[in-house]
């Protein structure tokens, strides 16, 4: 594990996820300019959802051209549904696999600056990788990277379109964002994580075996008042917050300098451009997700103040 992560560790370095801001900013804007004209918005499909997919695709080097295939195969194999039923989800994963395999064969034949290019070049234990271990390496980014910064991105602009008070202090002070971020992401993390046991042992009432599952609620540690004050409160300038939402120790994410980059640009693109806005009907929103928690269904409606118009600063 630790020899596989350490390949990965150049291309998430706050050096290298700063050089995908500038896209990332743009494809923000170009999102709220296609808004023009409306009043209500689905914003956890038409942009929580899309700002990962497309850093993604930009981080692989998947081409324009095969970015629609791209978004459409992302939302097959992370649908909801299709985790219910085994062979179908085998399915999408194939037809996953068959495109990542695709886009490797044209990477080898003509290299580029990205991921896939990296990973062909670099070597583990004296070898090239495989392309099975690249599309591996490559699928579980789709599932650690994605889901999960979609519902962070949804849920922070949920908060913020409940409580108007929140909304039009980070307006009026936008450089307090990267501390409201935090808290965003402590008072609504969006991911829960299971470990093996390593030994057997007797806690709180409970004997835990050798090899036995557990589920660590990084949720519920992040909510935890011996080491937050007002825990259960959303409190945007909160100063000390050594929250869990990325885990901790050797497996703490390997993306959280790229997640953050991306909820702080999208969350500071949506209030320059929509600074005012709240939601459509509190009862249609809809929270869900298995690998990753968040509104899936958020319907948010555009105040006076907020008519995006396009051609938006990039």
């Amino acid at each position: 594990h630790h020899a596989a992560r350490k390949l990965l560790l150049p291309a998430f370095t706050k050096t290298a996820v700063a050089r995908l801001e500038p896209g990332t900013r743009a494809y923000c804007h170009s999102l709220i300019d296609g808004f023009e004209g409306r009043d209500v918005v689905e914003a956890a499909e038409e942009y929580a959802q899309r700002v990962p997919e497309q850093v993604i695709g930009d981080l692989l080097g998947i081409p324009q051209g095969d970015r629609k295939l791209f978004r459409e195969l992302i939302a097959n194999i992370n649908r909801e549904e299709a985790l219910d039923s085994r062979d179908e989800h085998v399915e999408q994963l194939s037809k996953m696999f068959v495109f990542l395999l695709a886009e490797i064969k044209e990477h080898v034949k003509n290299p580029r600056e990205d991921l896939i290019s990296y990973l062909l070049d670099v070597e583990l234990r004296g070898r090239k990788l495989d392309p099975n271990h690249i599309i591996s390496m490559m699928l579980l980014l789709f599932a650690a990277g994605i889901g999960t910064t979609t519902k962070a991105i949804g849920s922070s602009l949920w908060h913020l379109a409940g409580n108007p008070r929140d909304c039009e202090r980070l307006v009026a002070e936008p450089e307090l964002l990267p501390t409201a971020l935090e808290e965003f992401l402590r008072a609504f993390t969006p991911v829960t994580m299971a470990r093996l046991v390593k030994d057997d042992m007797h806690w709180r009432g409970v004997d835990m075996k050798a090899d036995d599952w557990i589920l660590l609620s990084f949720p519920a540690a992040n909510r935890d008042p011996a080491q937050f004050d007002r825990a259960d409160e959303v409190v945007i300038d909160r100063e000390a917050n050594r929250h869990a939402a990325f885990g901790l120790g050797i497996h703490r994410c390997l993306g959280s300098h790229l997640a953050r980059m991306e909820l702080r640009v999208a969350l500071e693109v949506w209030l320059e451009r929509i600074p005012d806005f709240s939601l459509e009907d509190a009862s249609a929103v809809v929270w869900g997700g298995r690998l990753a928690r968040g509104p899936v269904c958020l319907p948010l409606r555009f105040g006076r103040r907020s008519q995006p118009t396009p051609g938006g600063p990039q």
